[in-house]
């Protein structure tokens, strides 16, 4: 199964007047954990578009366990449990050195062929990235 861990350090704009962070903050960290485990899978999101595949979002879940805070440094993990036409993403942000689940979450995509509009089987090479893990 393929997993990242992305950091990042809350900013003061993510929060609400008491220093907590904004819920719809976390759906940007979850994006920037996937799009780096691609791009370090060797499957840049770029490279996928040009070769004529989108990737739309099709579902989005997310559980506030509690509460994040102005300057926590976080760790965003991404686990990608399986790949077929919909790539499931799960994660879990924890503030480093911390095993305590802060907030939870899963995103589906789906693969697109731009030119149709339509779902499609992973490319060969998304194919081979996610057998090798």
């Amino acid at each position: 199964m393929l997993s990242y861990v992305h950091r990042h350090r809350v900013r003061y704009r993510e929060c609400d007047p008491m220093g907590v962070v904004y819920h719809a903050h976390v759906v940007d960290w979850f994006e920037a954990a996937r799009t780096e485990a691609l791009r370090e899978a060797g499957l840049p999101y770029r490279e996928l578009e040009e070769s004529g595949v989108i990737m739309p979002v099709v579902d989005l879940s997310v559980k506030y366990h509690a509460s994040v805070f102005y300057d926590d440094l976080v760790e965003v993990e991404a686990s990608f449990p399986s790949v077929g036409v919909r790539l499931p993403i799960d994660y879990a942000v924890r503030r480093v050195g911390e095993e305590k689940v802060l907030i939870s979450g899963r995103v589906t995509l789906c693969f697109v062929d731009r030119e149709r509009g339509r779902p499609v089987a992973p490319p060969d090479r998304v194919r081979a990235v996610f057998e090798r893990e």
